[in-house]
């Protein structure tokens, strides 16, 4: 072991034969006992065939080629420089040191060579003064003649003095076109007077003659397109309006068809309506006032077929049938006449008046295209959620149509106009019209909603109470009932919910909307039957129809 001092570290060792190399060794370092053996490479794992197609070619030596075998080195041929570059790009040939001129091959400037007034020496300046003897050379590109042409004698001092501008001029006889072009052109930009004065001569008979030529064309086209002497031709022969059509028809229950503007603090919408009765009753759609009956800050105008206005209260609504009435103070009302929509025959002539789009009076034709027509119609709101026997016209009924008359050809209210058809929303939440399909409330179903508004405020329905939808299983198609509320009407009557009704008071159900229908028709505590199949079990039960 390691003697060690106080500090940790190794004693010092006295024997200074304890550092000397051992016997017999020379260099730095002990050799090694055994020399490493040394590195052999490989023998060469090629195929016979690849070692034929990649090696040398028999007979070839190594990569550098023989002595003699590299192209030596030759000078470049360089073409002769063409002679219209040499002129072009070339020295004067009478250059001193190959770049100026020879003193005298430049033209004097023509001028006075006096300072001008706003800086003594101000000529001698050619950046301030465009009439100085000192000027910016043009460049050594000459395309007419060459500067060796000028006369080397011209006495530059004496030609700037002088004003000589004749062809006798020896400077302008040799000097080339294009250093002659900026002088020429300034000579002939300099007019005199009496040059001015025949070209204000000129332009002023030439006016005078223009203006008479135009003043007599204008007035023989003038003679030619009017005439004071012209009345046009009016045939006396009457339009056709016999009784029965749509002019006479318009004419007779227009006033009877009013607009409904509603108004609140954060929407405006306009609806239409029908008087039908003298004491100001005014039969319209729920969903055109719902916004007016949920709050207390809207105001109800309505707008006469004269144009007059009145405002309007509600009188009651009715969200099921999607009906409501108004009332307006006045007591000289246009009232219309309320027909039979159990007469009606797909077919019949029919036309719609209201107010599409905020167009009072609107009038468009059409005919009955289908009756018992069930429709869902409802509002985003939840104020409108209504199961209608509806009438289904071709005749136009667009968004301000709502609540307006669908009229037969004897001049009878027989619908309440109130929806039309939308395509299914697009992708940007758009919905698109369907032509041709509007549906009305029968008159008669109408009427009966009215006179209990009108009554009591309200009015009642029968409710099956339960919910369901349309559904098909390939065999059996009709209402399916989801949710039987337990004591309900249905639940009394032993329906359970997964239930499918397929006929109801002896007409088939194919829909859950046909089913409601049905009901909505009648009162509370009538009785309906109805068959139904529990699995593939078919059943019939009477139901008592309770109150919604």
């Amino acid at each position: 072991m390691t003697d060690t001092d106080a500090t940790g570290l190794p004693a010092a060792v006295d024997d200074p034969a304890a550092y000397r190399r051992p016997a017999g060794v020379d260099g730095a370092f002990e050799p090694r006992e055994q020399e490493p053996p040394r590195y052999t490479p490989p023998p060469p794992t090629a195929s016979p065939q690849d070692r034929a197609r990649f090696a040398r070619p028999p007979g070839a030596g190594g990569y550098p080629p023989p002595p003699g075998e590299r192209v030596g080195p030759a000078p470049m041929y360089r073409p002769p420089v063409p002679a219209v570059m040499r002129d072009a790009f070339g020295a004067p040939a009478r250059a001193r040191d190959g770049f100026d001129p020879e003193p005298g091959t430049r033209i004097a400037p023509r001028h006075p060579a006096e300072s001008p007034w706003w800086r003594a020496g101000a000529h001698r300046d050619p950046w301030r003064d465009p009439s100085s003897p000192y000027w910016l050379g043009r460049g050594a590109v000459f395309t007419r003649g060459r500067p060796a042409q000028l006369d080397p004698d011209l006495d530059t001092e004496s030609d700037a003095e002088s004003d000589t501008d004749g062809p006798d001029d020896p400077a302008r006889q040799d000097a080339p076109e294009e250093v002659l072009d900026e002088p020429r052109r300034a000579r002939v930009a300099r007019l005199g007077l009496s040059r001015l004065s025949l070209v204000v001569l000129v332009t002023l008979l030439a006016g005078v003659v223009g203006g008479g030529v135009g003043y007599w064309l204008a007035g023989r086209a003038n003679g030619l397109l009017h005439r004071s002497d012209v009345t046009l031709a009016t045939t006396g022969t009457p339009a056709n309006r016999p009784p029965g059509s749509v002019a006479d028809i318009a004419r007779r229950v227009g006033p009877a068809v009013v607009s409904i503007a509603v108004t609140t603090s954060s929407t405006y919408a306009v609806g239409s309506g029908v008087v039908v009765d003298k004491n100001g009753y005014v039969l319209t759609n729920n969903h055109v006032v719902s916004q007016a009956a949920a709050g207390t800050d809207a105001s109800i105008v309505v707008t006469f077929s004269d144009e007059a206005t009145a405002p309007a209260r509600i009188v009651g609504t009715d969200p099921i049938s999607d009906l409501a009435v108004l009332k307006v103070p006045t007591d000289q009302l246009t009232v219309a006449s309320l027909g039979d929509s159990s007469q009606l025959a797909v077919g019949d002539p029919v036309i719609a008046i209201g107010s599409p789009l905020g167009l009072d009076g609107t009038v468009t034709s059409g005919i009955v295209s289908a009756l018992n027509r069930a429709v869902h119609v409802f509002s985003e709101d939840g104020q409108s959620d209504a199961y209608l026997d509806a009438i289904q016209t071709d005749a136009a009924i667009n968004p301000g149509n709502s609540g307006g008359a669908l009229v037969d050809a004897a001049g009878a209210v027989v619908g309440i106009n109130t929806a039309g058809r939308f395509l299914a929303p697009s992708a940007s939440g758009q919905q698109t019209p369907v032509s041709g399909i509007g549906y009305a409330i029968p008159i008669d179903y109408a009427r009966r909603i009215a006179e209990q508004l009108i009554r009591t405020g309200t009015a009642t329905h029968g409710s099956l109470q339960a919910q369901g939808r349309t559904v098909t299983d390939g065999s059996q198609q009709g209402a399916y009932l989801e949710q039987v509320i337990p004591g309900g009407a249905a639940d009394r009557a032993g329906l359970r919910n997964g239930d499918v009704i397929v006929v109801a008071d002896g007409r088939p159900v194919l829909t859950f909307d046909q089913l409601m229908v049905l009901v909505q028709q009648h009162q509370p505590g009538d009785t309906m039957d109805v068959m139904y199949f529990r699995g593939a079990d078919k059943r019939t039960a009477s139901i008592t129809l309770g109150s919604r």
